[in-house]
């Protein structure tokens, strides 16, 4: 399946005028706030928190999967949003989490970590794993056990949920069972010296380009020192042994293709339960289209079937 000539041709105009993320940045994420919230009034429950526990308060958005949170859930879904670590926020994903409750019947809880640049690495990753350290650790969602918790991230969101279930390990104050990581970032080099095809071929005609990838990690880092640290890139992980069970869905014209899946591949080596989904004609950031887009469908059809099917013990 290929992406037709005339929505070819749209992509292409879009992606040839692209941004520069360092000097509209603002600009970005007031246009993402503004196209990701809800228009009409959800008939789903949303729940607004704190979390206090980390020297200041990480904002948290509660979704519920009906019309009340009296309803048993399934579980949690602890979601991490894209947006390069720099333009998502917890508004622009409001649309995202609604539908993400609706198609999978578990509440969803969104974080709104901190962004770069004014917040460089690791500041956004220390608020997602002090999040998912809560929860973990019984100070959350009253009634959701440990086992019920799946971290969940998309693009840059996807590597912080990677990232943090590598730090839970590393730290040993909890241990997710689950991880679903939709087209994630895992490696540190976006240019034309990437061991990855996908950043070539992928690179400049399909929205998210690979300049922007790179543009988005310029502002994420503190230091040059950062492009070697796994919790900044987890393909570089010496180590990936006891990482929770895996799903990692990619979209065929996706810069970030290759690296996801080699990050699946990697996990697998290391004996970690993984499955890997590329969708096939799909382009970066897919989860944020209506749910009635065909890739938003198969998408939450691979996703229900990894939750159905638990953990192996």
């Amino acid at each position: 399946m290929s992406i037709n000539q005339a929505m070819l041709a749209a992509l292409r105009a879009i992606s040839y005028a692209d941004p520069d993320v360092s000097k509209n940045y603002k600009l970005m994420r007031e246009v993402k706030t503004l196209t990701g919230r809800r228009v009409l009034k959800s008939p789903y429950q949303t729940l607004n928190h704190e979390i206090a526990r980390c020297g200041h308060t990480i904002p948290v958005r509660l979704f519920a999967p009906g019309d009340s949170f009296l309803e048993k859930p399934r579980g949690l879904l602890l979601f991490f949003h894209g947006g390069g670590w720099v333009t998502g926020n917890i508004d622009s994903y409001d649309k995202v989490c609604s539908s993400m409750a609706k198609a999978t019947g578990q509440l969803v809880l969104s974080v709104d970590y901190r962004l770069a640049p004014e917040h460089k690495f690791p500041a956004g990753l220390e608020d997602c794993y002090c999040v998912a350290r809560e929860l973990f650790c019984g100070r959350g969602v009253p009634g959701i056990k440990p086992e019920q918790i799946t971290l969940i991230g998309d693009s840059a969101g996807g590597n912080l949920a990677a990232a943090v279930s590598l730090m839970a390990r590393d730290r040993g104050e909890f241990l997710p069972r689950r991880q679903i990581l939709l087209y994630p970032a895992t490696a540190s080099d976006h240019s034309e010296k990437s061991p990855f095809p996908s950043v070539r071929t992928n690179g400049t005609d399909y929205l998210l380009t690979s300049r922007r990838v790179q543009e988005y990690m310029d502002l994420y880092k503190s230091s040059d020192a950062d492009l070697t640290s796994p919790y900044f890139a987890p393909l570089l992980a010496n180590d990936l042994s006891s990482q929770p069970k895996t799903l990692i869905i990619t979209a065929e014209y996706d810069p970030l293709r290759d690296e996801g899946e080699a990050y699946g591949r990697a996990l697998s080596g290391a004996g970690v339960e993984t499955k890997i989904v590329r969708l096939a004609s799909a382009i970066h950031g897919f989860i944020a289209l209506p749910p009635r887009f065909v890739h938003v469908k198969r998408a939450y059809a691979q996703i229900n079937e990894f939750l159905e099917q638990g953990v192996r013990v």
